[in-house]
């Protein structure tokens, strides 16, 4: 019912040439897959170039994030329609370094989420806990409040184009991923927020993903969970070695 996905988060890595040279790299690593989303999200400036060498593959092209205005007196600012423009399908939202370093509220990522999904853009919105947090047991308290506050607005039909990404801020980066069970519990959370919030039909509908230090050693695993949809992996999908196992869910040759 609803397509696995596997997303790839760039972050500050890769100049336009390196890329190009990681596209091409993994467009034949993928080329026999039919039954998983590919989406990879590169610096800015690489966007357009990369979307036109993903061209008649599989591969799907996304943004790191997005401003909530269209145009207008707002420098360094990247707008939904540049994005569409540059090729895009896919935005990341609310990522825990955009939170913790640009000061990203959940107030800022309904309005990104907004603008996002109004441009038919599709909104990856991430939430998840820090150390401290779990620790006190607040899990289910930090990711609901973030949920209810960044889809605040949103009609049932508008979840067409939103994914939500579960990023655990204690697994981010540092090798240590949640368990399955502990990933699981928190995604069967999301689902029932999302049940109460717009339905069952809709929830049901709507693809979690999981983001943490994942790899390929740990990645079917996760995908054996009922309400994982997907990943969305950072260092791992610097490689296209890595990333295409990924892809294949940790499958071999």
């Amino acid at each position: 019912m609803r397509t696995p996905l596997i997303a790839g988060n760039w972050k500050l890595f890769k100049t336009i040439t390196e890329s190009l040279a990681m596209v091409n790299e993994l467009k034949p690593l993928v080329a026999d897959v039919k039954d998983v989303e590919i989406v990879i999200a590169p610096v800015f400036t690489s966007l357009a170039s990369v979307a036109e060498a993903a061209k008649g593959s599989a591969i799907k092209v996304s943004a790191q994030d997005c401003f909530w205005e269209e145009e207008g007196a707002f420098t360094g600012e990247v707008s939904s329609k540049l994005l569409l423009d540059a090729g895009c399908n896919y935005v990341i939202l609310g990522h825990s370094e955009r939170r913790s370093y640009f000061g990203d509220t959940d107030e800022v990522v309904n309005k990104k989420a907004r603008a996002c999904v109004s441009a038919a853009l599709n909104a990856i919105i991430c939430v998840g806990e820090t150390l401290e947090e779990r620790e006190e047991n607040a899990t289910f308290t930090v990711v609901g409040k973030q949920l209810g506050e960044a889809l605040a607005g949103f009609t049932s039909s508008d979840f067409a184009k939103i994914i939500i990404a579960y990023e655990p801020i204690w697994a981010i980066g540092t090798g240590k991923t949640a368990t399955a069970e502990q990933a699981q519990e928190v995604h069967e959370y999301i689902r029932s927020f999302l049940t109460i919030l717009v339905g069952r039909e809709t929830a049901n509908s709507v693809r979690i993903l999981y983001g943490g230090s994942v790899k390929p050693e740990n990645i079917s695993g996760l995908m054996e969970c009922p309400d994982i949809d997907g990943a969305l992996v950072g260092g791992a999908s610097l490689n296209p070695a890595s990333f295409g196992r990924l892809v294949n869910f940790g499958r071999r040759d």
